[in-house]
């Protein structure tokens, strides 16, 4: 098992990373550009891994894009900026995020501290407090920390489905050749489309 400190950020700081996020989807939905993180804050050139989730608020709802990752060795901003372009891409979800859906979707962040590589899953993870990353066979899902607590999912459960998102079968991460990480993570979301953030 293995384990890595990451950044802890303030609620400004959180609240900036998920404008940022925002900054960089509008930026490539309206005009195909790489938004740049500018004159950055102090936390944001730290080198860790984060996930950007879009999220449309029309009917009851759907996940829109979501891209990232638990490792990087690119500082936090651009992590954050990258991240939100894949997400509003087509390579997320099945199609490209409009510039009509723009303001009928909710960013969130979620910055990765705390990284455990671990061989027993089920002993280790803690609901809430760790997100997981399930990779093997050329697949790899995630889901937030704060995702099971919100659906009331028991630890088995989380796992099973981080392996669907993956595209593995449910039970895969029992097996010896799927590698589960497990994450903490801060989480900073819109509470409505380009609103308020709150941290979750």
């Amino acid at each position: 098992m293995s384990q890595r400190q990451g950044v802890d950020l303030s609620y400004e700081d959180g609240a900036r990373a998920a404008e940022l996020a925002r900054e960089a989807v509008e930026s490539f939905v309206r005009n195909g550009q790489r938004e740049h993180p500018g004159s950055m804050r102090e936390a944001f050139y730290e080198r860790t891994g984060a996930f950007v989730r879009l999220e449309s608020t029309r009917g009851r709802g759907s996940l829109r894009g979501c891209a990232g990752g638990y490792r990087s060795d690119d500082q936090l901003g651009h992590v954050i900026v990258d991240a939100a372009i894949e997400a509003a891409s087509g390579d997320s979800c099945g199609s490209e995020v409009t510039p009509s859906e723009l303001d009928n979707l909710t960013v969130s962040v979620c910055t990765v501290k705390n990284v455990l590589l671990t061989d027993d899953p089920l002993a280790d993870i803690e609901l809430g407090s760790h997100g997981v990353a399930v990779d093997g066979g050329g697949k790899s899902g995630w889901l937030y920390p704060t995702v099971p607590v919100q659906n009331d999912w028991s630890e088995r459960e989380y796992l099973d489905r981080a392996c669907r998102k993956a595209r593995l079968p449910p039970t895969a991460w029992q097996d010896d050749d799927i590698v589960v990480t497990l994450f903490e993570g801060q989480v900073f979301r819109e509470r409505e489309a380009d609103g308020s953030v709150e941290q979750v």
